[in-house]
């Protein structure tokens, strides 16, 4: 049996969305679709980068895409599982979800 993942706080889902953004913004495709699908533009991304309801958003980017989640989580080097518990770390999380 792999050992238990530590809880994770809202601390370490800011800081796995901000991979995601890094993620996001190092795909040209990805961000292109990122930037229409939020409506943001570059500028929006690089004011809001540290902000916990942007971050929440970037990770619902993220989980629409069972490929995107995977790749956050292998480039992380997290189970899948992980990137939606992050998300219900942070402000607009509209489910209630516990592992």
């Amino acid at each position: 049996m792999p050992p238990k993942a530590p809880p994770l706080g809202p601390e370490a889902a800011e800081a796995l969305a901000l991979h995601a953004v890094a993620m996001i913004v190092a795909d040209e495709d990805l961000l292109v679709r990122f930037l229409g699908l939020t409506g943001c533009d570059a500028r929006d991304v690089r004011q809001r980068v540290h902000d916990p309801d942007f971050l929440g958003a970037v990770l619902d980017f993220v989980l629409h895409e069972d490929a995107l989640v995977h790749k956050l989580a292998e480039t992380a080097g997290i189970g899948p599982d992980r990137v939606l518990l992050a998300r219900m770390k942070l402000p607009g999380a509209q489910i209630d979800w516990t592992p």
